[in-house]
């Protein structure tokens, strides 16, 4: 099977699953990686947090508590230093350094969440992901990147801000939920910018058959993967 047809078998499968996925995106850059030794590890960080989620704890509790042991225990953070690093965008590469951007500690928040049954969505937030989580009196809006804290309405409006200008409103429509293949494509577009600054046409080919497996009728994605497949082709 090819890379991109086991891309492809994933994501249009109705389960979509989001571990899987970003890992066959990690195959880019490590063609070998095993994927099932990594999906073994959130296995083990969900085991190890499970034991502290009191019977009595609220939502809003568990989903802090589970916060507070990936991104203080754990040592999980947002890498300032080299924002751009492609190895950020790696999931197997963000649990061995334990750095990462927004989109993929979120990622990392969302796949333990969901082996404790903690009811976690991505949030596909302007210029900077976020991860939301349902069944309290409010939505609890957490930001992986910034050490896993809660914001408040304040909080993301300063965030917002930052990202998008002083000038822009904070928006309901902002916290929504992001869908799973939402958040492969948000992914894979990082890596594109990262790939076509490096001038790296192959990886670049590689992000964009991933990204037409991801919405095949997408006629902008298709021509643009048809040119590169070209210009691919011309250097060998």
């Amino acid at each position: 099977m090819t890379p991109r047809s086991r891309f492809a078998k994933i994501v249009q499968s109705p389960r979509c699953e989001l571990a899987r996925g970003a890992l066959e995106i990690a195959r880019i850059a490590y063609p070998d990686l095993d994927p099932d030794a990594t999906l073994a590890e959130f296995d083990r960080l969900a085991d190890a947090v499970r034991p502290r989620l009191m019977p009595g704890f609220s939502t809003v509790d568990r989903a802090l508590t589970v916060s507070r042991f990936l991104f203080g225990e754990c040592g999980f953070r947002g890498n300032t230093d080299d924002y751009y690093d492609p190895r950020n965008s790696f999931l197997t590469e963000v649990l061995a350094r334990k750095v990462g951007i927004p989109i993929t500690l979120s990622v990392l928040y969302l796949e333990v969440a969901r082996r404790l049954g903690l009811g976690a969505a991505g949030v596909g937030f302007p210029g900077h992901f976020l991860v939301r989580v349902d069944g309290g009196a409010e939505p609890l809006i957490l930001d992986p990147f910034g050490g896993g804290a809660a914001l408040d309405r304040p909080g993301l409006e300063a965030l917002l801000a930052r990202a998008a200008g002083p000038e822009v409103r904070l928006a309901d429509v902002s916290l929504a939920p992001t869908p799973k293949r939402a958040i492969l494509i948000r992914m894979l577009n990082n890596l594109a910018g990262i790939y076509g600054r490096d001038g790296d046409t192959v990886r670049s080919l590689e992000v964009l058959e991933r990204l037409a497996a991801l919405d095949p009728s997408d006629a902008r994605i298709v021509a643009s993967l048809e040119r590169l497949q070209r210009a691919v082709a011309s250097l060998n």
